[in-house]
């Protein structure tokens, strides 16, 4: 392996995954500051979005960016690593990613109340009065 020179501390490369963290725990503390009065589903769906958003940019992108995980594409430049071990960690991020946008904006639709129909209310009957109703004289 190649003798790369340090990172500087605050290079873009260097940041990166501390963003992600710092990004993956706000979108954690906001939900739950929005679902804390809150109980239903609408609650329920939009922290476990959250919490699988937190896992995704907190624990498994950082990972990927300090070449922890190998990722797919560079599979090849590495024989020794177990393709399984790098697909499973492939389908972790994948699901902990696009499942945790999924639940976070449905949840947060379901909060908001955008899928619920407005409620009808009855109409009035209004007594109406036409030629054949009333009685003949005659």
């Amino acid at each position: 392996m190649a003798n790369l020179p340090p990172l500087p501390l605050a290079s873009i490369e260097a940041m990166r995954p501390v963003f992600m963290i710092v990004m993956g725990l706000s979108i954690l503390f906001v939900s739950w500051r929005l679902t804390r009065h809150t109980s239903g589903w609408s609650s329920r769906i939009l922290m476990a979005g959250a919490l699988l958003l937190t896992l995704g940019y907190s624990l498994i992108l950082p990972l990927y960016q300090a070449k922890v995980i190998i990722p797919m594409s560079l599979l090849i430049f590495y024989p020794q690593v177990d393709a399984g071990t790098v697909m499973g960690w492939h389908l972790a991020k994948l699901f902990s990613m696009n499942g945790g946008w999924l639940l976070f904006g449905l949840g947060l639709a379901l909060h908001a109340r955008v899928f619920e129909s407005v409620k009808a209310t009855r109409p009035a009957t209004v007594a109406t009065s036409t030629p054949h109703s009333e009685p003949s004289l005659g």
